[in-house]
């Protein structure tokens, strides 16, 4: 049955809901574990940089930590897949350079851009919440196989700006950000305990379930199910009516 909602605004998962999971944990994490040992040297002055390098020492009690150590702790919770904001900061000042310079390019599952470009020419809200960094979430929108996506979306969001994906008080600085009402926002995960949290916050909420992804095995869910994006019927004009 096809899910149907009642959204005039659309907030997306990136990794396993656009995008494929592989991707990001076969290029995209080997690409910034090469590179974090001269991040850590030759820009560590950059106030980004240093920040995140600051907030490594605090999680890991090591308030001296240097470079070396800072590295093997960001390498520790790659291999774990934690996301960690620093963590997620400094990947997503490396991925920018990446996608600047040609190396990385995005991927999107074949179902997602038509149906993006077909809710935002309909006049949907779209925005993304990641725990991917703020930065790396243009980059990936911004390189793409089917050109530059950042026009189609109206914010972008991280834990850093709104929170762990996993508390409802997350959702509700979204909602206070974007001004759209809970019950106009549509959350599309491919993660239940999100989706929880969303609907917690008075969300509307879709799972994504793709067969080639680890979290679509997870079992049964309460939330509306889609095997992709043409699956999901966007009803604005009810939504607004509503609101």
């Amino acid at each position: 049955m096809t899910p149907r909602f009642r959204a005039t605004a659309v907030v997306l998962d990136i990794e396993g809901t656009t995008s494929a999971t592989r991707h990001v944990t076969d290029v995209l994490y080997p690409y910034s574990r090469r590179r974090f040992a001269r991040l850590l040297t030759e820009r560590r002055d950059e106030p980004e940089v240093r920040a995140a390098v600051e907030q490594v020492r605090e999680l890991i009690g090591e308030p001296e930590a240097d470079a070396d150590r800072v590295e093997r702790a960001l390498g520790a919770w790659l291999d774990e897949d934690r996301k960690v904001t620093p963590l997620k900061t400094l990947q997503g000042v490396i991925w920018a350079e990446g996608f600047a310079r040609g190396d990385l390019t995005a991927h999107f599952y074949p179902d997602v851009v038509p149906v993006l470009r077909r809710w935002h020419e309909r006049g949907a809200r779209l925005y993304v919440y990641s725990s991917g960094s703020v930065s790396a979430q243009r980059s990936w929108f911004g390189h793409t196989p089917q050109g530059d996506l950042r026009p189609l979306v109206s914010g972008f969001f991280d834990t850093r700006t709104a929170g762990p994906k996993t508390s409802s008080s997350s959702y509700r600085a979204i909602t206070a950000a974007t001004g759209v009402p809970p019950a106009a926002t549509l959350f599309l995960s491919d993660r239940a305990s999100e989706l929880d949290a969303a609907r917690e916050a008075g969300w509307l909420t879709g799972a994504l379930i793709r067969p080639e992804e680890p979290h679509s095995a997870s079992g049964r869910t309460v939330h509306p199910v889609a095997r992709s994006f043409t699956d999901i019927d966007l009803d604005m004009e009810l939504a607004e009516g509503t609101a």
